[in-house]
């Protein structure tokens, strides 16, 4: 009795290692990801924006920093006493205008510049449902619980989406040829547009996807919704609120992604990262004991041990100091 729908997964040519630079962003599927690359040591820069789920929102925000484009405070609005953009998420918000348009240079920069120094770059489209603003027509990346009659909601148009997409493409290779792109559909449903809704924008998605690794072959495409839809078509891999993955379902997919993407060195080095991260969330039965000493002094030579790449500095000051204090 087979209980899962098994396919492969092509594996991109281009494969991450431990000294590559991934960038990965758009909506919530690509914090996921890039928060378990984290703790796995890779070098990751990871929805600086906060999450963003429409592709025009999120190409538009990566190419007004790879071309330093003026900050839009047109879009900036008051909320709560404090200040954020209709561009970005809700996260990126500051005290004052000139607070936020200062923190949103900076992140401009900081993205421009990883951008030009990654070696991956993930895209995790969400939706393809999104507002505007009535009075500008501008496309938002958040409402920010505004009033409901200040938006126009609309579906993306196919044609808008892959030219927005080429533009930003062509400019990124311009400045990093060597970058690997891989796009996924998030499997997180977006019930509140209704389930008929949900379907018609992720296939559209799924289309937008499809047509550009068809003009772009060197673009991959990760099925991380196919997964969950065919492999996982059941409501026990979903949490609570029957939307979001189950962690087993996220672990689940995350090894799929580790599989297509990462090299055979790394899959090894990354076992003895594993090893080290359950070490350090070790409790001991005895603290001050002498078995317990014994056990930090080798996690320690275990991290010393490890490529210069793959930073455990915090963790080896922490440990010294567990150490220093049974002496």
């Amino acid at each position: 009795m087979h209980l899962f729908t098994h396919f492969e997964i092509p594996e991109i040519h281009q494969k991450i290692k431990y000294e590559s630079r991934i960038a990965l962003f758009g909506s919530c599927f690509s914090d996921m990801i890039g928060n378990k690359l984290s703790k796995s040591k890779f070098n990751t820069l990871s929805n600086p924006y906060g999450t963003i789920f429409n592709p025009i929102s999120l190409i538009d925000l990566l190419h007004d920093a790879l071309h330093e484009r003026v900050v839009d405070e047109n879009l900036f609005v008051a909320q709560q006493e404090l200040w954020v953009s209709y561009g970005m998420h809700a996260e990126i918000k500051a005290e004052s205008q000139e607070a936020l348009k200062e923190k949103i240079v900076n992140l401009q920069e900081q993205v421009a510049v990883y951008l030009k120094q990654a070696s991956h770059l993930f895209l995790t489209f969400g939706t393809a449902y999104v507002y505007a603003l009535k009075d500008r027509g501008h496309l938002v990346a958040n409402c920010h619980k505004r009033p409901g009659y200040l938006f126009k909601k609309r579906l993306l148009v196919l044609s808008e989406m892959k030219s927005q997409f080429r533009s930003f493409y062509l400019a990124l290779k311009a400045v990093n040829p060597n970058i690997h792109v891989s796009l996924t559909v998030s499997p997180v449903r977006h019930t509140k547009d209704g389930i008929p809704e949900n379907q018609l924008s992720k296939c559209l998605l799924r289309v937008l996807c499809h047509e550009i690794t068809q003009q772009h072959p060197e673009v991959h495409y990760f099925p991380s919704y196919e997964i969950m839809m065919d492999e996982l078509r059941d409501y026990r891999f979903y949490k609570d609120d029957l939307i979001h993955p189950s962690d087993w379902a996220e672990d689940y997919i995350f090894q799929k992604f580790l599989s297509s993407h990462l090299s055979e060195e790394a899959m090894q080095t990354l076992g003895k990262v594993k090893s080290i991260n359950l070490d350090l969330a070790h409790r001991p039965f005895h603290p001050k004991g002498k078995a317990h000493l014994s056990f930090l002094q080798k996690l320690l030579d275990k991290m010393e041990q490890m490529p210069v790449e793959i930073d455990f500095s915090k963790e080896i000051l922490m440990v010294k100091a567990q150490i220093s204090n049974h002496f």
